[in-house]
Parts: structure tokens; C-alpha cells; sequence
């Protein structure tokens, strides 16, 4: 990779990314009893930052923002890409505080001057790549600062603790529910040459199980009617599976198995909320719209 004049040694807060995990016999691909023992951590962690003290989720959001960022400059470094990493620091502790104290306003805001703070930053280290490299780091603000953002967006809402784990619990039964049709009668791949354990079976399965869920949150956590819970599950299928596809799609193009190794099962948090983030907007959309909020 070129070395970058001023800002050589930020590249050391971005290492590569790990080796690929060894090969395993189970048809999905992965360590399952991992796997499973690392989303129920990650759960209750989230738990319990919402309904102890909410405004620990937030520090919760902003560190997560921070580890998928560090690891998104690793693994696009992988392809000659300097993307530096302090300030994408600086960016994701701004986005989530001004969210919460500003809510959407604090973060189209602040995320319009994270954005050029990277553009900036990147130019002033020189280099024959900076345009772009200020691409891919204002690509990686946009997919894991902006959409991250709207996690805090969720928190702020009224009933904020239950809408933020309907945002992740959506995803979570989908991805679920994917994976065992998958596994039992997955025949049809969906995208053979982007991921090719994904079948047309497995996204009926998460279709059906994220809908009984929507129906199940929306009756009891969230005090809206009930089919408003299958509109939350369909979408939220359409868009984690959008977003696993494109993450899987990325990750081929930067020769990487996995975008980092620190959850077991799960690689690192970008391969963790992959489907997650792109789910964040779009709950927060249809529950301003189940709630009323667009009216106000």
C-alpha cells in the first residue's frame, strides 16, 4: 500500500483483518453453538444498557461505530485503501452524541461535518489515492456512523427501550428463522455467486419467523396494531437480507472472509450487525408512521 505522508502511523489503529476461520463440516458454514452463545451476550449487554440506563446504550452505539470502523479500515486496506481512523473515531462519538441531545437534526448535521472532517483529513495527509480514499471513508461513515445513527434515533423515541429491541430482535429472528429453512430444505441459492448458502427457502423462513415476532413486538412491546408487525417483518427481512448480501458482495471484492475476528461464531461487529444496521432507518421510519409521528 502507498504510505501516506503525516498520517503513517493512524495506520497502525487499522490492522488487517484475521485469516479466514478453518473450514467447518456444518452446512451453514459456521461455529452454530458459538454463534448462538455470542448473539445471547450481545443481547443482553444491549438489554441492559436500555432498561437500566439509556443513555449507556448510547456510549454502547458509539463504541460499537467505533470497532466496525476500525475494522472497516483494515479490511479496505487489505486493497491498497488508506482510510484514516481517527477521525471516523471522532465522527462516530459526535454522531451518537449529537443524535440523542438533537435527534434527527443532530445527526444530519453532525454527519455532514464527520464527512468533511474525513475528506479533509485524508487530503491533508497527502498521497497520490486521497480522492479516493476520502470515498471509502465517507462510504464507511455512511454505512456504519449514519445508519448506526438511527439506532440512537430508536432510543429517543417514546417507548424508546422497546423499539430498540424490536430493531434488533427483527433481524435477529430473521436471520434465525433463514438459517434453520436454510439448513433443513434449502435447494434454490438466492445469489450464487455473492452467497451461496442463501436460498430462496432460507428467505421464506426468515420472512415468516421476523413476521411472527413484528406481530408479537408490535402487540405487546410496542402498543400498535398488530399488522403493523408484519409490515416491520417483511421489511426488516428485505432490507438485513439487502444488507448481508451487499457486506458478502464487499467482502469478496476486498478478498476478506470475515471483516474482523472478536466475536466467536460471528467475526468481527460489522459481520455481527451486517443485516442489523440497514434495519435501523427503516423501523424508525415505519414506527414514526405506526405512532403518528410524521403527522407531528
Amino acid at each position: 500500500m502507498e504510505a501516506v505522508k503525516g498520517d503513517a502511523w493512524l495506520g497502525k489503529l487499522a490492522p488487517r483483518p484475521p485469516k479466514p476461520p478453518a473450514p467447518t463440516e456444518s452446512r451453514a458454514g459456521r461455529n452454530l453453538p458459538a454463534a448462538i452463545i455470542t448473539a445471547l451476550a450481545l443481547l443482553g449487554v444491549v438489554g441492559l444498557s436500555l432498561f437500566v440506563w439509556i443513555d449507556s446504550f448510547v456510549v454502547l452505539v458509539a463504541l460499537f461505530m467505533m470497532v466496525g470502523l476500525w475494522e472497516a479500515a483494515g479490511a479496505f486496506s487489505t486493497r491498497g485503501f488508506y482510510i484514516p481512523v481517527l477521525p471516523l473515531w471522532i465522527s462516530a462519538a459526535g454522531i451518537a452524541a449529537a443524535t440523542w441531545f438533537y435527534a434527527d437534526v443532530g445527526l444530519l448535521v453532525t454527519f455532514s461535518f464527520a464527512a468533511m472532517l474525513v475528506i479533509a483529513w485524508r487530503f491533508r495527509a497527502g498521497g497520490k489515492w486521497a480522492a479516493r480514499d476520502c470515498a471509502a471513508g465517507v462510504f464507511a461513515l455512511s454505512w456504519i456512523g449514519l445508519l448506526g445513527g438511527f439506532a440512537v434515533l430508536l432510543a429517543g423515541m417514546e417507548n424508546g427501550a422497546w423499539a430498540v429491541i424490536t430493531f434488533v430482535i427483527l433481524p435477529v429472528a430473521s436471520d434465525t428463522g433463514g438459517y434453520f429453512a436454510g439448513v433443513l430444505v434449502g435447494k434454490h441459492p438466492m445469489a450464487p455467486t455473492i452467497s451461496p448458502k442463501k436460498s430462496w427457502e432460507g428467505f421464506a423462513g426468515s420472512i415468516i419467523t421476523a413476521m411472527i415476532i413484528g406481530v408479537l413486538c408490535a402487540h405487546f412491546a410496542l402498543d400498535i396494531p398488530a399488522w403493523w408487525g408484519i409490515i416491520l417483518g417483511v421489511c426488516c427481512t428485505i432490507a438485513g437480507t439487502a444488507g448481508d448480501l451487499s457486506e458478502s458482495l464487499l467482502k469478496r471484492d476486498l478478498g476478506v472472509k470475515d471483516m474482523g475476528s472478536i466475536f466467536p461464531g460471528h467475526g468481527g461487529v460489522l459481520d455481527r450487525v451486517d443485516s442489523i444496521l440497514v434495519c435501523a432507518p427503516v423501523v424508525y421510519i415505519l414506527l414514526l408512521a405506526a405512532t403518528g409521528g410524521f403527522a407531528a
